[in-house]
């Protein structure tokens, strides 16, 4: 039996003909939001994307942590991505946004719980979460990434293995609150090199750090010895993202 042999016959209905038209006239759309997204954001280097709950009340500590990690960060001269919404989105928004460089909002479309916040100097709103993950990676000089729930560990994730695997640049991955992250960290040690899925240095891509002003100065220590701005070979890393 071949492979063509095992494929189904089937005639597609017209609603299906209609369908997959769609679909491919939706591709345009993804392209528009890559195209308008990179030509909005490219002043913005250097810029920290930082990550966190949604649900993160503002009397919160997470909230009063995340807030001054962006004003410092903000007034050191890097502009701040979040993802627009509440939350930890919002008091990086917040803190970047009385400081002196840009507050930028990634916004993205959901039947619920996102809501642009009005601490935003640059917002741009995405329908596509991949496209919306692209720009946070594309123009982040450094991820710090507060406590949160599934899309926090998505995006930390993504990161750490587009730097693992060589498709992104080498940039400082910082987790904030080690309390939170200590499960986390143990079960890397415990389970994904214990059991050799990852490298024990792989665990060397991201660092645990609690003080505000220590996260500004890890982002400062990882740069000394160079610029700011993509190196040529990390443009056509990025190139090929």
């Amino acid at each position: 039996m071949t492979a063509k042999d095992k494929l189904p016959r089937m005639a597609p209905s017209t609603a299906a003909q209609n369908f997959t038209a769609r679909e491919s006239w939706r591709i345009f759309g993804i392209m528009a939001e890559f195209v308008e997204a990179t030509e909005r954001l490219k002043p913005i280097r250097p810029a920290v994307s930082i990550f966190g709950s949604a649900r993160t009340k503002p009397d919160h500590p997470y909230y009063a942590t995340t807030e001054r990690i962006a004003r410092l960060l903000s007034d050191a001269g890097f502009s701040v991505i979040s993802g627009g919404g509440p939350g930890i989105m919002e008091a990086a928004n917040k803190g970047a946004y009385f400081g002196k460089s840009p507050s930028v909002g990634l916004n993205i479309q959901l039947p619920m719980e996102q809501q642009a916040n009005p601490y935003q100097d640059i917002s741009q709103t995405f329908q596509h979460f991949f496209a919306r993950k692209f720009m946070f990676v594309k123009f982040a000089t450094a991820y710090v990434v507060m406590p949160g729930g599934f899309g926090t560990l998505d995006e930390l994730l993504e990161a750490m293995t587009l730097i693992q695997t060589g498709k992104s640049r080498k940039i400082p991955v910082i987790l904030v609150h080690e309390p939170f992250w200590r499960g986390l960290i143990d079960w890397f040690k415990e389970r994904l090199v214990a059991e050799g899925m990852v490298n024990p240095d792989d665990l060397d891509l991201v660092q645990v750090i609690d003080e505000p002003e220590k996260v500004v100065d890890a982002i400062f220590d990882h740069y000394q010895s160079r610029g700011f701005l993509p190196l040529p070979e990390e443009h056509e890393l990025m190139l090929n993202l």
